[in-house]
């Protein structure tokens, strides 16, 4: 054995110089004991049969001398590898290394020096077996297979059942089938056991039968599951075009969650992509560390008797293997239980009734999310100052009281002067109520209107970090005296400022109308508690006088009816007990129109999933049920990169998740109302909401306004009813096609739109079903866009109600 090996190191040695004469590509397919030693400079590829995967040396990208043998898709831009020999050690070989087949039939991977780094052995018939690479992947020789020591990446059809993966950096694994583990004892996710991972778009659940789905299922590609180097499982699917890899589905949405993304008293910020960033903690700042990394860390030294508290809603940390975990009676005991530990750095607790509260000794893999729905309270030095935190949004509620105990002595017993003594008590009694009354109604008289005197005292009820109050003239100076006019409405008019912080924001001046100020005060109570991507963010209101403003978030690529209806103009608001007016919305609308891009299918995709996610949120997610009132594209404002914004709470209701809502009056716009509003004969639930989406999902695959549809070949007033003729088009005709918008329809592409398309025309159906209780829940109708349950075919939307909304009267 010793002079077979040193044999196989001499002609590793020695081939070399021989491949130096070789310089085109050699595309081999197999590899056996009568080949050369195959050394990194021979310039050849082990090939599957359809090259669609190749296997042989690959230069490391940090130093191109030193190489790695693995396998990679022939198919795809990058040349992705799925797998490697040694690719995470510490010793990858040099142009001297070589591979080859022994006499004995033992295939070895030799360095420099020798050694076989081909772990483990893999032997067979040295006549008879060659190294062969499959058209699935799998490098075979012998007893041994490249689906059996899997490194990354695991390919359709491969079992994953007892392997493990382990990320390029050496950082994560996922093992058991469902367990992410960081650092290779800390599970920090634990997803369903999975399966296999098929060609056409699923990966079946173990010892289950059902299936995560992908979001181009049904299409037969070339995919990969991947244990990606930021921790997250994701399924990657080839583009053939395009040559790219698209992400279908990840196992962690919530990628601030994944341990090891932050380092030690950071807190882990996402805006909503597949990407996050690290906000060092308040208190805290970042220092250049010996290695030159850049490292948090607390600015004044914490003492024990000299601390207080930082409070940060919905940020959460792990502090470590002693973080203790304790039924606090209340939030008093949760404090004092971190004051008289001297370790304790910060404790958490949930508001919810449940005892819930932990102290933490370290501050770990720390993460902002509403999901977590925590306060942590963050132990800082008294000689912090000037310091506020801007993560807040848990609302906290101010309760004044001022108690007065009046006595009076009791008159001595058998007093002759009793109805004397009572005389004056009661005159004296009369003249301090009179006087009392005179000096409040000459107070409000004098200084404060009726209304103002409410606007004051009930603003004062706002949660601390709530919006900010402006005065007239810091938002006159802002805006330029008002000269730059963005959007206008019944309820006022919308103009761009920018404040001293640039700021840029649009700024809402509202009409003295009957109503307007219950829409004023609604938009800011329920704003100011929402914190979601997908919902438009209120930053401050004046209250002066006569003036009554709201001060927006700038979204500058104005309402999402400027890009589906060609010849765009407000849409008016009917309101029945109050005659109607235009929508009281902040959309960034302009005098000309100017040429708008046109969104393609997967924007719209996008944003009609976006809305879906804000609509849920605010219906299941918030502390409190929120119902809208009024879904429309107006209502829709779309970001730098088309992130959908929803807009305009003015007609929004707050109540109790199990209560239902009454209301005296029509709240939203025509074409967009549920039958419930005009048939009276239901309470309004969340599910009316549900019905304005359906029609607003539409009109994002249509361009068309739905009450402006007509067909002149058609008479009756059920046969331009626009839910019912897209129904007919889709399950009747199947021909999804003539639903398009005409203005993209040459850039459909049935392979790669029609999945999209059709989950949002068949959501759209279900969710205008007359009777509320068949709509589903906007939580299901996030879940039915995303493709993660699976769309039965509704019933036809029904037109019964339609003529009592065409011929009501004005009012």
């Amino acid at each position: 054995m010793l002079s077979l090996s040193f044999l196989s190191l001499l002609i590793c040695y020695v081939s070399p110089l021989t491949a130096q004469k070789q310089k085109e590509e050699q595309k081999l397919s197999s590899f056996s004991t009568f080949d050369l030693p195959w050394s990194p400079s021979m310039n050849q590829t082990l090939v599957s049969t359809n090259s669609t995967f190749a296997a042989g040396f690959r230069p490391l990208p940090t130093s191109p001398d030193l190489y790695i043998f693995a396998i990679w898709f022939l198919k795809g831009l990058d040349k992705t590898i799925i797998w490697s020999l040694n690719g995470t050690s510490t010793s990858p070989v040099n142009q001297s290394s070589c591979l080859v087949i022994t006499p004995a039939g033992i295939l070895q991977l030799n360095d420099s020096t020798g050694n076989n780094l081909w772990q483990p052995t893999a032997f067979g018939d040295p006549k008879q077996t060659k190294l062969v690479l499959g058209e699935d992947g799998n490098l075979v020789f012998g007893n041994w297979s490249s689906f059996s020591y899997p490194t990354d990446t695991i390919l359709c059809n491969q079992t994953i059942d007892g392997t493990t993966l382990v990320s390029k950096n050496g950082k994560y694994m996922f093992r058991n089938n469902q367990d992410l583990v960081f650092n290779s004892s800390n599970v920090y996710t634990t997803i369903t056991p999975i399966g296999i991972l098929y060609s056409s778009g699923t990966l079946t659940m173990k010892n289950i039968a059902s299936s995560y789905i992908m979001a181009d299922l049904g299409s037969v590609r070339l995919r990969r599951l991947t244990l990606d180097n930021d921790g997250n499982l994701r399924v990657y699917s080839l583009r053939s075009r395009s040559g790219n890899w698209m992400i279908v589905w990840q196992a962690i949405q919530e990628l601030c969650s994944i341990h090891g993304t932050c380092g030690p008293n950071y807190i882990c910020m996402t805006d909503g992509s597949n990407s996050t960033f690290c906000v060092c903690s308040l208190g805290f700042e970042v220092r250049t560390g010996v290695g030159g990394e850049q490292i948090c860390e607390r600015r004044i030294p914490l003492m024990q008797k000299d601390s207080k508290f930082l409070r940060l809603d919905f940020v959460n940390f792990t502090g470590g293997p002693n973080e203790g975990d304790l039924q606090a009676p209340n939030f008093t005991s949760c404090k004092n239980g971190c004051l008289a530990n001297p370790s304790c750095v910060a404790y958490s607790v949930k508001f919810n009734g449940k005892k819930f509260c932990v102290q933490h000794e370290r501050l770990l893999y720390g993460y902002w999310s509403p999901v977590t729905r925590l306060t942590t309270f963050l132990r800082i030095s008294n000689s912090e100052t000037n310091i506020s935190s801007n993560f807040t949004g848990m609302t906290t509620k101010v309760n004044t009281i001022c108690s007065t105990l009046i006595s009076l002595p009791l008159p001595p017993n058998h007093s002759k002067t009793t109805a004397r003594n009572i005389a004056i008590l009661s005159t004296v009694f009369s003249m301090e109520l009179i006087v009392l009354c005179l000096s409040v109604w000459a107070f409000v008289k004098k200084y404060l209107k009726y209304q103002d005197m409410a606007w004051t005292l009930g603003l004062e009820l706002l949660p601390s970090g709530g919006p900010k109050r402006f005065s007239y003239a810091e938002l006159k100076a802002a805006t330029n005296n008002f000269s730059n006019i963005i959007g206008q409405g019944g309820f006022g008019i919308v103009y761009k400022g920018e404040l001293s912080d640039h700021r840029s924001i649009a700024v809402k001046c509202l009409k003295k109308v009957t109503g307007g100020e219950t829409e004023f005060w609604g938009e800011i109570i329920i704003i100011a508690r929402m914190h979601h991507l997908n919902l438009v963010r209120i930053w401050g209101f004046c209250v002066e006088k006569d003036h009554r403003m709201l001060v927006y978030e700038y979204i500058p690529n104005g309402s999402l009816a400027k890009y589906l209806f060609p010849a765009y103009s407000p849409a008016i608001t009917e309101s029945s007990g109050q005659g109607k007016s235009s929508s009281n919305s902040n959309s960034n609308l302009t005098v000309d129109t100017p040429l708008r891009p046109l969104l393609d299918w997967n924007v719209r995709y996008r944003i009609a999933l976006g809305i879906a996610r804000a609509i849920a949120y605010l219906h299941e997610e918030c502390l409190e049920w929120v119902l809208h009132c009024d879904i429309k594209p107006e209502n829709i404002l779309l970001g730098d990169d088309f992130c959908p914004k929803v807009s305009d709470f003015g007609l929004s209701k707050l109540t109790k998740k199990e209560d239902k809502v009454a209301m005296s009056r029509i709240h939203g716009t025509r074409g967009y109302l549920a039958p419930e509003w005009v048939t009276r004969e239901q309470p309004i639930t969340a599910k009316a909401d549900v019905y304005s989406f359906g029609m607003v999902l539409l009109e994002i695959v249509s361009g068309i306004r739905n009450f402006e549809f007509r067909q002149s070949s058609l008479n009756g007033s059920e046969e331009w009813y626009f839910p019912r003729w897209a129904f007919e088009k889709v399950y009747e005709e199947r021909n999804v096609v003539d639903l398009l918008d005409r203005r993209i329809n040459h850039c459909y592409e049935s392979e790669v739109h029609f999945e999209l398309v059709d989950r949002m025309v068949k959501t759209a159906m279900w969710c205008l079903q007359d009777q509320p209780e068949q709509r589903p829940s906007m939580g299901k109708v996030t879940k039915m866009l995303d493709g993660t349950v699976e769309i039965t075919e509704p019933a036809k939307p029904t037109l019964y109600y339609l003529e009592c909304v065409m011929t009501e009267p004005e009012r």
